[in-house]
Order: structure tokens, then C-alpha cells, then sequence
């Protein structure tokens, strides 16, 4: 009973979603904890991004202030293609996930405002199943999203349409999986290059406690909705996200206050890059839903974008929402990685 009492209810009933039966105590809120301690040190180095809009200097766009970015540029292109990302201690940390099956961590210098001006000690190690082998070796690494929860740190798989689940923190990179949680068969059928893309933990005091929101990349042409899933230990309850323009969805978060931003791309020959953030009120996802949200940006070539996939929230000691947005560059030398941060003004 003393391990069923440390459990919030929600992380209770987040737990009861897996496949596999164990107690998983919640992890620790103060402090960013360590990471990576057995991972391979990646050497890098940055390139500042001052202006968001190409050649001009504007840093206010509706709701959302630029604060500045950098470019990301490693020795080792296992470092690259970030595809997930949770932002910790403030912003002066982070934990992602690369979309070849890899965790990359680094610390995150930055101004008192928040703009970043530095990554420093950034390592990489290849994600572990439960039996300690990697992740490629059984062609379930194309590793999309990550979020924290009071049960554990969950990962989407998008060739398998899976969800891992992983303990919290992931100190020495050697961790192993604890399990999947337990999916229907209509997300298991996704196209295994436009699945399950965007995830994000619902907020412990709402009303998505203890369940998992997951978005579809994309959907089968352009007069189909996204889809969108409320996992939890009842089942899964099934919303859709308006597509618009030939968007995809790319990576989920919600904010400090409930409401969730959903981040979207869209690379292709025929629209070349764009980029685009909304945000939906939490107390509207629910079963059902038909959602539009807010339109907070949209982006396209004029600015400092690339293939955009990656955001993190936090709260910085003001108490000013921080968005960090990252993009994937396939491990391309034709793209690159970016590191972007806003403050939202609300």
C-alpha cells in the first residue's frame, strides 16, 4: 500500500494503460536531474540567431515574442534528426529524442530573458527495449515524440505506431524500456510513415489526468481532418484537428495553464517549408471534438525555420511561458539543426 499512496491518481491511472503490472513511483519536480552520465560527449558548436524574420528585426508576432536561437551544428550525425524534445530546469536543460532512436541531451546557456546563446555538454545514446538491445536491432527506433508524466517519460514509435514507456530520469543513458502501453487497433493501423507524431501528457490537474493526447501526422489526402486520441486506463477516445493548407502535425505540448499547442510543418517540393503553432483550449479536447484552436504563428521561407518537429514548455522564474521549438534535420547537410525560443505573452 505505501507505493500505491506515493502514486498520484493520475500517474495511478496512467500506469494502468500498460501491458506489463508494476508500481512506478513519480519522479522527483525539483531541480533537473542528471542525464546521460554514461553517453557519448558529442563535441558542437552554435551559430547565434538574432532576427526570426530573414533581414528584419521585428520580434513580436501576435502573441508570441522572439527571443533568439541557435543553430546546432555537431561532430556526430547521430545527433541529428530531433524529433522530441522536454525543456528542464528552467530552460537551461533538455532531454530529446532523435527520430533514428537515440536520446540526445545538453545544457542550454541563456540570458535572463531567455534567449539561448550556448549548448554545452551535449551527449547521445541509443534508446534500450527491455531486453536491453537497442531499438534499430528490432526496427522499432523511428522514436518521433517524447513527454513526461508522473508515471515515466513515453516515447511514439511511427513505424510501429507504438508508445513506449521509459523511467524517469534517464541518468545514464542505459535505462530500458519498462513496456508499451496498450493501443487499439485502428492506431496500430496508421500508415507507418504518417502515425502517430505528436504526444503530450495531459495536465495533472485537468481533466486529461493520467492520459496521453496523441496526434496523427497527417491524414489519407487533403479533405481528411488530423486524428487525434485520448489515451487512458478507460480506453481511447478519438477527437480530429482541422488540417488546412497541406499542414502535418509534428509535436504537441500544453501550456502551464491547461491549453495544449500543437506544432505544424509542412516540406514538400510544391509548398517548400513552412511552419505553423496553434493552440487549442484543454477543456475542448475531449471526445468527439472537431477543433480549429488559435492560430499563435505561421511561418515559411522569409524566416529562420527549417523542418520544424520538436517543442518543450517551461516556465522560467518570472514566471513567463517559454516555448523552445527544434528543428529535424534528417542528418542532411542540406538542412539544419535550430534551437528557437518565444516567450508567450498572455
Amino acid at each position: 500500500m505505501g507505493a500505491e499512496r506515493r502514486l498520484s491518481a493520475g500517474s495511478f491511472a496512467l500506469a494502468a494503460v500498460f501491458l506489463s503490472t508494476f508500481w512506478f513511483a513519480a519522479p522527483a519536480a525539483a531541480g533537473a536531474p542528471e542525464l546521460l552520465s554514461d553517453a557519448q560527449p558529442v563535441k558542437a558548436r552554435t551559430r547565434s540567431i538574432d532576427t526570426f524574420r530573414i533581414g528584419l528585426a521585428d520580434t513580436t508576432f501576435g502573441k508570441l515574442t522572439f527571443l533568439g536561437g541557435l543553430e546546432l551544428i555537431a561532430a556526430d550525425r547521430k545527433v541529428g534528426g530531433l524529433s522530441g524534445l522536454i525543456s528542464l530546469d528552467g530552460g537551461s536543460a533538455f532531454l530529446a529524442v532523435t527520430d533514428n532512436g537515440h536520446w540526445v541531451s545538453g545544457r542550454i546557456v541563456q540570458t535572463a530573458d531567455g534567449k539561448p546563446t550556448e549548448i554545452e555538454d551535449l551527449r547521445f545514446a541509443p534508446l534500450l527495449g527491455a531486453d536491453g538491445k537497442t531499438l534499430d536491432a528490432r526496427w522499432g527506433h523511428d522514436t518521433e515524440a517524447l513527454t513526461l508524466s508522473g508515471s515515466g517519460l513515453y516515447v511514439t514509435a511511427e513505424t510501429r505506431n507504438a508508445i513506449y514507456r521509459y523511467p524517469w530520469p534517464i541518468s545514464t543513458g542505459k535505462e530500458r524500456m519498462i513496456g508499451e502501453v496498450a493501443l487499439p487497433q485502428d492506431i496500430r493501423d496508421l500508415p507507418r510513415n504518417t502515425g502517430l507524431e505528436a504526444l503530450a501528457a495531459g495536465p495533472e490537474d485537468g481533466p486529461l489526468a493520467g492520459k496521453l493526447v496523441a496526434v496523427a501526422e497527417s491524414a489519407p489526402s487533403d479533405l481528411h481532418d488530423l486524428s487525434g486520441f485520448i489515451i487512458g486506463p478507460d480506453g481511447t477516445e478519438r477527437f480530429t484537428i482541422r488540417r488546412y493548407e497541406r499542414f502535418d502535425a509534428t509535436d504537441a505540448a500544453f501550456l502551464p495553464g491547461g491549453d495544449m499547442i500543437l506544432v505544424e510543418r509542412r516540406f514538400s517540393l510544391r509548398d517548400l517549408i513552412g511552419l505553423r503553432l496553434r493552440r487549442f483550449k484543454g477543456a475542448d479536447i475531449a471526445a468527439g471534438a472537431v477543433l480549429e484552436g488559435e492560430l499563435l504563428l505561421e511561418a515559411d521561407f522569409n524566416s529562420q525555420i527549417d523542418n520544424m518537429e520538436a517543442l518543450g514548455i517551461h516556465t522560467n522564474e518570472n514566471g513567463e511561458t517559454i516555448l523552445t521549438l527544434v528543428s529535424d534535420n534528417n542528418r542532411s547537410i542540406l538542412q539544419r539543426t535550430l534551437f528557437l525560443r518565444f516567450r508567450l505573452e498572455d
